[in-house]
């Protein structure tokens, strides 16, 4: 339950395709308001948290270290309690400091402030290592009547069953607290990582641009501007490349060591126990989607090759515009009220808890010098709010990454209620509202368009969307299960991890692609592989989940929306097969991520039969 998250950069899979569209009048566009956690970094509030977390956290350990197995049901709740507070108290200061840094990730001062507080909230936790190494020397039919006794420690009970799941992979309480000391020292290499990305500059036409605004000049609808814009990114990854290898080789090879010492049997393992979900579930929606991919990738790439005009695609092509596709920019009052309006139509719940978002300050939408890239939602501690970062120019394809971060922030509302303990949704279906929110979105404007060809523009983009969600995610997950079993072998130089990168691309985007030199180093700047290892797969499994949902919506929408709303409510309160049973769906049957696929075939479909 411990160390505290902090929010990470690119908490979303639209950091891997940005879309940025520079120099437009966008309108009034929202930025944070970060005093609803403290007025500011020197706040004597600030202060007097940090005093009271130093305070609690050594009384906590003073009072329950090697006292856990004697508590009755009633004390053991006081207990929860008490660590309930802390973790609240802790997550609102590294929740301050690290949007704060966030908004300007290449600013020393706040680099430092972010380091500085998380070196001194790692102090004053490691006390409390004890608190979950304990738990887990409980004999199982203690445990189980702890919880029999009291009707309110049992809503806790699933927060601690996945405790009790790391019980076979612990260590001794020394090296668990010698383990948790280090933690600052890892994320050092991912604070290297993002300043690395921020401060990375790269010239086109003579301008200097940073990352976001390069990666939009892929979506440009002048191919000679992507093929630009893809061979200078080529070119500065190259040039940085040593660093984002020695920052892959160092965590690796770290996750290895611990992985060996803890006895895990993978390198994914980990993960698949951070989220709640069965090996055998993850391994299930990998084969769908990798059976998938002539189905999917192969034959829509070979359909939008047909529409650009070319025998062969180049990488630059694949975020391409169509050659009907406007370029018409999407203001910032059009994109509120698409997604307010789209929210409302399903329920007009929805739209009330996202309009705070908008009108409150929880929102950072403009891209500036030294801002982190990409967009993502979070959601600090259940007493204050969610915040969402974008990084807004206009693009349509910018209206449904709103779309889809408030779908996480609706979420983190409702989710609230549960408590710093089960708020938390596990990764699997973290992305679940998201995106959701993303299909109500396409589903209001795919009804509003007005003209086949409008129509035919916004299939292929969410046609696009559901692949780089889908295919895309289970190839970046092969690649970091090929790169991390590779690590075992010892140090990778950079071209290994190029090779490995080339063997995941070619397979999942198909034979219409041809491969530019460079582009073996894109996986450099892909934050997830080095913030959340395996973090990827969430996104092709909430993607399935709600495709699997939408179909059940259209089917019996009588009650659907209490439904949902329950599911949200819940958080980490359950497991994905108790929160999918109310709909009839089973992420454990093989057939459930066909489902899923189906919708994305149908949509091909649909294109295919517009070439009549």
């Amino acid at each position: 339950m411990l160390p505290f998250s902090l929010p990470r950069p690119g908490h979303d899979r639209r950091t891997f395709d940005a879309n940025v569209s520079g120099g437009r009048d966008l309108g009034d566009l929202p930025e944070w308001d970060l005093t609803d956690l403290y007025p500011a970094q020197d706040a004597p509030e600030l202060k007097r948290d940090m005093d009271w977390l130093e305070d609690a956290c050594a009384r906590f350990a003073n009072d329950y270290e090697g006292q856990i197995a004697t508590l009755n049901a009633a004390a053991f709740l006081e207990m929860v309690q008490r660590h309930e507070k802390i973790e609240a108290v802790g997550g609102r200061l590294m929740s301050f400091a690290g949007l704060r840094y966030y908004q300007h990730s290449t600013d020393a001062e706040r680099a430092k402030f972010l380091s500085d507080l998380q070196e001194k909230v790692t102090i004053y936790t490691t006390p409390l290592v004890f608190f979950s190494l304990e738990l887990n020397t409980l004999a199982d039919d203690a445990y189980a009547a702890l919880f029999d006794a009291s009707d309110e420690l049992a809503r806790y009970k699933p927060a601690f069953d996945r405790v009790r799941a790391m019980k076979p992979y612990q260590l001794s309480d020394e090296l668990e607290r010698f383990l948790h000391d280090m933690g600052v020292v890892g994320d050092a290499w991912m604070k290297l990582f993002d300043e690395t990305i921020a401060g990375l500059s790269f010239t086109i036409d003579g301008e200097e641009l940073g990352i976001e605004a390069t990666l939009t000049q892929m979506t440009e609808q002048d191919r000679s501007k992507r093929e630009a814009a893809a061979t200078e990114l080529a070119r500065v990854f190259g040039d940085n490349i040593k660093t984002f290898a020695r920052v892959h080789n160092t965590q690796a090879k770290e996750k290895e060591i611990m992985d060996r010492w803890r006895g895990m049997p993978s390198a994914q393992m980990g993960r698949h126990l951070s989220n709640d979900v069965e090996p055998e579930v993850v391994e299930a929606l990998r084969n769908a989607v990798v059976a998938a991919y002539p189905r999917l990738s192969h034959r829509y790439y070979a359909l939008k090759a047909k529409w650009l005009g070319l025998d062969t695609m180049q990488v630059w092509d694949r975020n391409a515009p169509l050659p009907m596709e406007s370029d018409r920019i999407v203001g910032w009052d059009e994109a509120r009220r698409t997604v307010i309006d789209a929210y409302a139509g399903f329920d007009p719940r929805m739209a009330d808890i996202a309009q705070p978002f908008f009108d409150k300050g929880w929102i950072d939408a403009a891209v500036k010098p030294g801002k982190a890239p990409g967009a993502f939602a979070h959601p600090t501690v259940t007493e204050v709010h969610p915040y969402v970062m974008l990084n807004y120019l206009g693009k349509p394809r910018d209206v449904m990454t709103l779309a889809h971060e408030l779908g996480h922030g609706v979420h983190q509302v409702l989710a609230a209620g549960q408590g710093e303990m089960l708020s938390s949704t596990p990764l699997t279906l973290a992305e679940t509202a998201s995106v959701f929110g993303e299909m109500l979105t396409f589903r209001a404007m795919l009804d509003g368009a007005k003209t086949q060809k409008e129509r035919k523009v916004m299939l292929a983009g969410k046609v696009e969307d559901m692949i780089n969600t889908v295919v895309r995610q289970i190839a970046f997950y092969d690649f970091e299960c090929k790169l991390h079993d590779a690590r075992r072998g010892g140090e990778l130089t950079p071209d290994d991890i190029n090779a490995l990168w080339m063997s995941v691309q070619a397979e999942s985007l198909g034979p219409v692609f041809d491969y530019m030199p460079g582009y073996e180093t894109f996986w450099a700047y892909i934050p997830h592989f080095v913030h959340s290892p395996f973090y990827v797969y969430a996104y092709a499994f909430g993607d399935g989940l709600v495709n699997a949902l939408y179909a059940a919506f259209q089917e019996n929408p009588e009650g659907f929306q209490d439904k949902y709303f329950d599911m949200l409510k819940a958080g980490g309160s359950k497991h994905h097969s108790a929160l999918l049973a109310p709909f009839g769906l089973d992420a454990s049957d093989p057939k459930f991520w066909d489902k899923g696929l189906s919708m994305i075939e149908g949509f091909i479909d649909e294109l295919e039969a517009m070439e009549d």
